[in-house]
């Protein structure tokens, strides 16, 4: 099993852990910033998949198929499912959607494995910010089939607020049921930085003001 700190470095090497002055998808200034796009090589994908399955199995959640909404959670649950094959002995479907529902050929918008009703549901996703792709998710796949979905699990989880005090993690729990984990979050990253840091006083101040 992979620890927490690997998991930073190998994100930084990566270059999609980067810190500076960015404006989040939400319009809140931050001063970090987590782009899964930058996983771009085989080496890459393969360690993702890792932490993937080393966080799913430490949960001990059970589901019998993974989604990953297109596109980013493509990859990710394609790899999470290789090396929890690879490395666990666990063998589960995997599948995910087009943006746009096919007209010809097999049509429809899903791609690989088909739920059915009483299916359990993981999905995997990179950051959850506003949860506006978990909650479309969570449409589709209940127009689809009469389906739980059990677990949700992303790379960081930034400790933000979503649409109240909670936060958008939290939010997703208390509106649909779904557990939910992360590799790390926002303090494993202000713990991993050196003492004195300026860093450190950026992160926490902005996590003082959208922080749950």
């Amino acid at each position: 099993m992979h620890n927490k700190n690997e998991f930073m470095e190998f994100m930084i090497e990566a270059g999609v852990l980067t810190f500076g002055d960015f404006t989040a998808k939400s319009g809140r200034k931050t001063p970090y910033f987590v782009n899964t796009g930058n996983y771009k090589t085989g080496k890459h994908i393969s360690m993702l998949g890792e932490y993937y399955a080393d966080c799913i199995m430490k949960s001990g959640e059970k589901f019998n198929t993974l989604y990953g909404p297109a596109y980013k959670g493509i990859t990710l649950a394609a790899s999470a499912a290789g090396a929890l094959y690879r490395l666990h002995d666990v063998d589960v479907p995997f599948f995910f959607n087009r943006k746009e529902e096919k007209d010809h050929g097999e049509g429809g918008s899903i791609i690989g494995y088909f739920p059915k009703d009483g299916d359990a549901i993981a999905i995997i996703e990179d950051v959850v910010t506003a949860g506006t792709a978990v909650r479309e998710s969570m449409e589709l796949l209940r127009k689809i089939a009469n389906v739980t979905v059990t677990a949700l699990y992303v790379s960081v989880d930034r400790m933000e607020r979503g649409t109240g005090k909670l936060s958008t993690l939290q939010e997703l729990h208390e509106e649909h049921g779904i557990n939910v984990y992360s590799i790390i979050d926002a303090s494993d990253i202000i713990n991993s930085l050196p003492e004195g840091d300026d860093r450190i006083a950026k992160m926490k101040a902005y996590l003082s003001e959208y922080g749950a």
